[in-house]
């Protein structure tokens, strides 16, 4: 099962794909995780993006698309994936659909996690409270959902052109949320 998980800032995808990988009996990818994995182990690739990071800038496409090539050639993945946190706009959506088919494992199934917005203002908040964290407020919270809104939310309507979406209440018990999920995936699924 090769599965991304969408969604806006806060809706649940990392805790999500933490109890999928245990499920599905496959990894669960973070781009971020990855970034941070390769900056502290020194690679080539983490080199470069300290480098920027350093700098004040954001990583480019290239290193992060590299590091999930490096990431995808391990024999962990040959069973499938749970992609979380990218691709995050249609440049990068275009370029992980040509690298996954260059290695012969297309997406299976997107599913996108619906969650109201002021719903995720207030967890966001709550979990910045709980945390001490100054820069989670609800004014910069609502301006990461306007930009997910602008930039990522045309990646569902990519997935969802090729029949590949499928849309899951992210509200409620997490282990409720899990069941939506599953019962979202293609009945091959139980392959996996």
């Amino acid at each position: 099962m090769r599965l991304v998980l969408l969604g806006a800032p806060g809706s649940g995808k990392g805790t999500q794909a933490d109890f999928l990988k245990a499920e599905l009996r496959v990894p669960h990818i973070s781009t971020g995780d990855l970034l941070r994995a390769a900056v502290k182990a020194g690679t080539p690739l983490g080199l470069k993006a300290k480098t920027v990071m350093d700098a004040g800038q954001l990583v480019s496409d290239d290193i992060v698309l590299g590091m999930l090539e490096e990431r995808l050639s391990q024999g962990d993945v040959r069973s499938g994936f749970i992609l979380d946190g990218y691709p995050r706009n249609l440049a990068q959506c275009e370029a992980l659909e040509k690298l996954l088919a260059r290695i012969g494992q297309p997406i299976d199934i997107a599913i996108k996690l619906e969650v109201p917005s002021e719903l995720i203002v207030e967890r966001i908040a709550g979990r910045a409270a709980a945390q001490g964290r100054v820069d989670d407020t609800p004014e910069t919270v609502r301006e990461r959902l306007r930009v997910y809104a602008e930039q990522t939310e045309p990646v569902a309507s990519h997935f969802a052109r090729q029949g590949k979406l499928q849309v899951v209440d992210g509200v409620g018990e997490l282990a409720d949320v899990t069941g939506r999920i599953l019962a979202a995936l293609p009945p091959e699924r139980a392959s996996a």
